[in-house]
């Protein structure tokens, strides 16, 4: 995978961060698995609870926002959308873990509430550096 993003062009250090997240979705699906979600559909509707309380936009959103059609939206991040996506996935582990989330509708209120942890941090960071964090 590594040289495959090298030879996109990326950055060791954008790679290094693409890489990280691959790991952090996995152990939140891991964790979500565990915890009696169910695959497809439910998983979609979490990562994209997540995502709107990062980023204040779905994943499909996102898309749009940065006029993708079929290419991975993750692989089209900077490193602060890489960051906070991270940020809000690991939050909600963290959470998931701490609450002892069980099924579908517990843990649509525990990525709720690590997305807004990302969310917050973003909004507080645009309005530090006046800049905002989603490119197009």
């Amino acid at each position: 995978m590594r040289a495959l993003y090298k030879t996109k062009g990326c950055s060791d250090s954008w790679i290094e961060k693409r890489i990280r997240g691959i790991i952090i979705r996995d152990e939140l699906t891991d964790e979500w698995k565990n915890r009696g979600v169910k695959e497809d559909k439910e998983y979609s509707i979490l990562t994209a609870e997540i995502s709107q309380a990062t980023f204040g936009m779905t994943p499909n959103e996102h898309k749009d926002h940065k006029s993708l059609k079929r290419e991975n939206l993750r692989d089209h991040m900077n490193d602060l959308e890489l960051i906070f996506t991270m940020l809000g996935e690991v939050s909600t582990s963290e959470i998931t873990k701490v609450k002892n989330a069980k099924g579908f509708q517990q843990n649509k209120q525990v990525a709720k509430k690590g997305g807004k942890i990302a969310g917050d941090a973003r909004k507080n960071l645009e309005k530090e550096t006046n800049k905002k964090v989603s490119t197009k």
